[in-house]
């Protein structure tokens, strides 16, 4: 069997878009794999039959996605297949083209478009759709117009690029640039005469929507604002025949985490960040729609209701909440692992999964669940729950462990100075020998609310392969143990530091072929911060990787695209109230302390940690005559290590791993 190579994620299928027919004989779904010499990723739909359970492709252009169900075999889903069209959006026209293809086979066709980015697409009726789409003022009046009114506006609007012009915070989002008076905006579309109305206002951004089963009534959540976004949302009930739009907003502030209708009720979770802040953990509650009366439904629930499972091998997007029947399902974190739960308006709460790894998304139809897992140290694929038992149904990626090497991580637990119980993992390197010395890398999370767990990890699985032992844990402030335990608000640099320390010190105590003189560590966002944080500490590392960082909280602050409020939230502070906690609190206070080689990775378009915060520290390690490099990667953001084009995702590992190479070698 051959050792896992760094080239090998080129060739890993990566599932997402989960969908059943209408009548749940049928379930839809994405496979998206890169595609090195376009530098882009390839996505085709697939079809899974129930009864026979047979797997076939339907697609083979490679540019699909927002796939839906216009009847039992008729699927409706975007592509750019067309050169006139990739020429229009090549022009900044916002332009999404509808195809339909037949289950049964055949050439896709032609069905629509719609002058819009769309984001979010639900059949109504069969004519008829409700879809979310970026919204601003030149997409709206270029939707309307044709002809030489379009093409001078086009003309306009690229002259008008040399020029940006901000008058609200955020001005910029990661992934999605300049976001200035744009806005995520609910639709109404009929595809007979292309008919489009809008459902939302101009300055909200609506976040997720929910339709009943009657095709009657819309659910949805919406964040309004015009100056400045706060960290709340709103709910709104839109009725389809009467064009009523109610505010349904129960408590401000509030943020809304998803909506949906179940039975009469509207049950939907949240929190009102009273205690814990803008991490908190929401709990699910039924508002009654004809007496607004609002039920708590878990007061003692304690988790979060997403999968913060880290790995860097998904790609695209699936579903993790959903009503099906008398049942609300949705997804949890709890210590390591993800898991699918369903709730009933009792408030009942059933675990539907128990196997360790993740649920990256599944869809429900008459309680039968299909899923898309990280299971057994395995890449993604589908899997059929029944009375809570799994049967893998896809093998997509399969040749990995037929082909390659990999290895199953080693879990442990210790104490940290409290003596709260941590968690750890180890992963042994290739042709282990207990008694030779081994280099170690310490891989650090970002988050900080987040978990690693016992899934296929790429970068991790390919330094073992490399003749690394690889350590990670989930210190204070990780997801997956309540409110407590992740919230180190105003604390950042210290418990979870110690934590990460007294892990690396159990480390080298259980594991006695670990060479404590050839320690490296890496991380990216909070875990670049924590990487940036221990150099400036400690010099017990012989090398160090820093990506996609923070060096300062007070240039984070005012630069970043959540850093007005993440930063007052998790330091309880801004540079007016408490300059020098902030201060105290970043890397760049210590930088002069530092003693550690330290390669810096970044990306250009990253906007949650903006480049400036790499720069600061590589030009601080320089200054003082620390060996250092840095790296930036053009037109990516902070998603460069999970969803970055391959080919730059390739240098990323490649630069890491010659960093550690030449030091801890």
């Amino acid at each position: 069997m051959d050792r896992l190579r760094i080239d090998d994620f080129l060739r890993y299928k990566f599932l997402s878009n989960l969908t059943f027919s209408p009548n749940g004989s049928n379930i839809a779904f994405l496979v998206h794999e890169s595609d090195c010499d376009e530098n882009r990723y390839f996505s085709t739909i697939w079809l899974y039959e129930l009864a026979s359970g047979r797997l076939k492709q339907l697609t083979t252009a490679g540019q699909e996605s927002l796939l839906t169900w216009l009847d039992e075999r008729t699927i409706l889903f975007s592509s750019v297949r067309e050169e006139k069209d990739r020429k229009r959006k090549e022009a900044g026209e916002p332009l999404t083209v509808f195809y339909q293809i037949e289950t049964c086979g055949g050439e896709a066709k032609r069905a629509f478009e719609i002058p819009l980015v769309v984001k979010q697409i639900e059949q109504l009726t069969r004519g008829s759709l409700v879809f979310t789409a970026i919204f601003d003022k030149t997409s709206d009046i270029l939707a309307e117009a044709d002809g030489r009114e379009r093409e001078e506006l086009l003309k306009k609007q690229k002259e008008e690029k040399d020029y940006q012009v901000l008058d609200e915070i955020p001005f910029w989002s990661n992934g999605s640039g300049f976001t200035n008076k744009k806005r995520v905006r609910l639709y109404w579309y009929d595809i007979d005469t292309c008919n489009l109305v809008p459902i939302s206002d101009e300055l909200t951004n609506v976040e997720q929507f929910s339709v009943d089963k009657e095709r009657k009534r819309l659910v949805f959540i919406g964040n309004t604002f015009d100056s400045k976004m706060e960290v709340q949302s709103d709910l709104y009930l839109y009725d389809f025949d009467s064009k009523d739009l109610t505010k349904l907003t129960h408590k401000k502030p509030f943020d809304y985490s998803f909506a949906h209708f179940l039975q009469d009720l509207i049950v939907f979770a949240g929190t009102d960040m009273e205690k814990y802040g803008i991490n908190e953990n929401p709990k699910i509650y039924a508002l009654n729609p004809k007496t607004n009366k609002v039920s708590l439904l878990t007061p003692n629930l304690d988790v979060s209701m997403h999968n913060s499972v880290n790995s860097d091998c998904r790609y695209g997007n699936n579903r993790t909440s959903k009503v099906d029947g008398p049942y609300l399902y949705f997804v949890t974190t709890q210590w390591h692992s993800s898991y699918l739960n369903r709730i009933d308006t009792d408030g009942k709460i059933e675990r539907l999964t128990l196997d360790n790894g993740s649920v990256d998304g599944f869809d429900v139809f008459d309680g039968k669940v299909i899923f898309v897992g990280l299971r057994d140290i395995k890449l993604q694929e589908l899997y059929e729950l029944t009375r809570q038992k799994e049967r893998q149904i896809s093998f997509f990626n399969e040749w990995v462990q037929k082909e390659r090497t990999v290895f199953k991580p080693e879990r442990f637990t210790f104490s940290s100075a409290d003596g709260t119980t941590l968690e750890g993992w180890i992963i042994k390197p290739a042709d282990f020998d207990q008694s030779k010395k081994y280099s170690a890398i310490l891989d650090i999370h970002g988050g900080p609310k987040t978990v690693y767990g016992e899934v296929f990890f790429h970068e991790m699985q390919f330094w073992a392969n490399e003749g690394y032992v690889v350590l990670y844990t989930n210190p204070r402030g990780s997801d997956g143990r309540g409110n407590d335990f992740a919230d180190i608000r105003g604390k950042y640099g210290t418990v979870d530091y110690e934590d990460l320390m007294r892990f690396v010190d159990e480390s080298i105590r259980r594991f006695t072929f670990i060479d404590e003189n050839r320690l490296g560590v890496t991380g990216g966002s909070y875990g670049g911060y924590m990487t940036n944080w221990i150099i400036g500490q400690t010099d017990r590392f012989r090398a160090a990787v820093s990506q996609r960082s923070i060096s300062n909280w007070i240039s984070k602050f005012g630069t970043t695209d959540i850093g007005y409020f993440f930063v007052q939230d998790q330091h309880l502070a801004t540079p007016w109230s408490d300059f020098q906690k902030l201060w105290w609190h970043s890397p760049m206070k210590y930088a002069d302390k530092v003693k550690t080689p330290t390669l810096f990775i970044h990306s250009d378009e990253d906007y949650r940690c903006w480049l400036t915060e790499a720069i600061q520290m590589f030009t601080s390690l320089k200054y003082h005559g620390v060996d250092s490099r840095m790296v930036i990667f053009k037109g990516e953001n902070h998603e460069l290590s999970r969803s970055g084009k391959p080919k730059h995702r390739l240098r990323r590992l490649k630069e890491i791993t010659d960093w550690f190479n030449k030091y801890l070698k």
